[in-house]
């Protein structure tokens, strides 16, 4: 079966804006503009964010059991076991807490199952 890609047109007066203020492709000013990215301020915060701009990790459930939880293994020298996922942001993320804990506590080990 043949796939069958419908692109969106967008607002044009917004992507020519869009093109205007950044000196880029129609396509992927039209790209930005349903992403709901309309200014040229809005596209910098787009292509060069800033760790300022993330929101907080502790808003996240249950934070500060897991926290508390990893504390208590650094403590009692238990091992940590990092459990992830076999798609690519779930691989990147055990690799990227892997490389972090690793400089501080060497018991430590990953999962990541198979389909």
């Amino acid at each position: 079966m043949e796939k069958r890609w419908t692109l969106k047109k967008g607002d044009p007066a917004r992507v020519e804006a869009l093109k205007e203020a950044l000196h880029i492709h129609p396509a992927l000013c039209a790209i930005l503009e349903q992403r709901g990215i309309g200014t040229y301020e809005e596209a910098k915060s787009f292509f060069r964010p800033d760790l300022s701009d993330l929101p907080s990790p502790w808003l996240m459930k249950d934070m500060e059991k897991a926290v508390a939880r990893i504390q208590q293994a650094r403590e009692k020298q238990e091992k940590i076991l990092l459990f992830g996922d076999y798609d690519v942001d779930g691989t990147t993320s055990v690799s990227v807490l892997y490389r972090f804990f690793q400089k501080f506590h060497p018991n430590l080990d990953f999962y990541i199952p198979h389909r």
